[in-house]
């Protein structure tokens, strides 16, 4: 029975990542982890304090996936696999209601055409 399971459960982006991981593998972790953290972001965006005790949790999570997920995403060496991966970590910042990281984030996307419609998406990026 895992009720009575005492042991806490890995996250996604605790996961050890082997080194031969390759450009792709890194994109599809970055992904993972950012539909794993959406939840716990969501609650974050929806909450007025992020400071509140029933949202630290998720705050922390969302925190510790978007670092991890930013981490993988300056490994990937393919230009438009990357700014794709980054665009994933935009959306989950968006959903944290952390606007000033996904503009940051944004900067870091190369691929016009990938950032237009990020933009086209979401104008409240717009500096």
């Amino acid at each position: 029975m895992q009720w009575f399971d005492k042991a806490k459960r890995r996250e996604v982006w605790e996961e050890p990542i082997e080194d031969s991981i390759g450009d792709i593998g890194a994109a599809q972790r970055i992904r993972e982890i950012c539909r794993a953290a959406a939840d716990s972001a969501e609650k974050v965006g929806a909450a007025a304090d992020r400071n509140h005790k029933k949202v630290k949790g998720d705050a922390e999570r969302y925190e510790r996936a978007a670092k991890t997920a930013m981490e993988i995403a300056m490994k990937i060496s393919d230009e438009l696999l990357r700014d794709a991966a980054v665009r994933e970590i935009v959306e989950l910042c968006l959903r944290a209601g952390n606007v000033t990281t996904a503009q940051t984030l944004l900067r870091a996307i190369q691929a016009k055409s990938i950032r237009d419609e990020v933009l086209r998406e979401h104008p409240q990026l717009q500096q």
